[in-house]
């Protein structure tokens, strides 16, 4: 039998509840609110309570509303468990539909995922989010310019600003590597959960982490680059014309810092 979380389909809870008709309506035409993604492991999640205060500040900003981690750690635990899994793709969303006066939490539940390891190319194009900080759903310039890069042949877009700055990927920070230090470029940009992991534990590793402005036209002075999300690292291999060496060490390195960061109980 296919379990709710190994369909194509999204097994989805709000506030507890399996989705219902009018649940998935207000998600679909009320889209305004705020979301953070997880990969769960045998119930334990890398940076959770960097997701939960993602949510509880963007529930602030949004709605004037505390959205409090312990709710949201159960929440999570039974949308698991009705989906009978211990490793999958976690989705929290807050909302708060017309008229409500309580954040409504819808959890979505699918398989587990993993970041593809090959080497991307990415095409920069001139596009900065609204408020980048906050994670929402329906972002429809990175969706656009997402397309826009593979249709080119690219494997995904860069966000840039009009001069030129380079804040981060369609869905995914980018870090880039001088030969000594990662450098992540000091521009608006959502502050991804394992890229604030990597600042976290690279010191440990040895490898210096630091902020600093990245333009298109200085691409050239960094030897490799690489992206990050909620699935993973991956390295970079181009941008636009620019070539990068794709640098084995370097990927261990980030790698093995990432899985220092201790796996947290939903």
């Amino acid at each position: 039998m296919t379990t709710p979380a190994a369909a194509a389909t999204p097994y989805a809870e709000f506030d507890g509840h399996p989705a219902t008709e009018d649940d998935l309506r207000t998600a679909a035409f009320f889209n305004y609110g705020h979301f953070t993604a997880m990969q769960v492991r045998e119930g334990g999640v890398r940076g959770l309570e960097l997701h939960l205060g993602r949510l509880d500040a963007a529930n602030r900003e949004l709605f004037e509303l505390p959205l409090e981690g312990g709710r949201v750690r159960e929440l999570i635990r039974h949308a698991l468990r009705s989906a009978g899994v211990v490793d999958a793709s976690v989705r929290v969303y807050g909302f708060l539909p017309p008229g409500g006066t309580a954040t409504t939490v819808m959890v979505t539940v699918r398989g587990p995922a993993r970041m593809p390891t090959e080497p991307k190319s990415m095409m920069s194009v001139p596009y900065a989010r609204t408020v980048p900080h906050l994670k929402r759903p329906g972002e429809f310039g990175q969706t656009y310019y997402g397309m826009l890069a593979a249709r080119a042949g690219f494997d995904d877009a860069v966000l840039t600003l009009p001069d030129g700055s380079v804040t981060e990927g369609s869905i995914t920070n980018i870090g880039f590597w001088d030969g000594t230090s990662v450098v992540w470029p000091q521009a608006p940009a959502l502050l991804g959960i394992t890229m604030a992991l990597l600042e976290q534990e690279l010191p440990g590793a040895g490898v210096p982490s630091r902020r600093r402005p990245v333009t298109l036209d200085g691409l050239g002075a960094f030897r490799s680059a690489f992206v990050t999300n909620s699935q993973g690292i991956a390295p970079v291999r181009q941008i636009d014309d620019t070539p990068f060496t794709v640098d084995e060490d370097l990927m261990k390195r980030l790698d093995t810092a990432y899985g220092n960061a201790p796996r947290e109980t939903v």
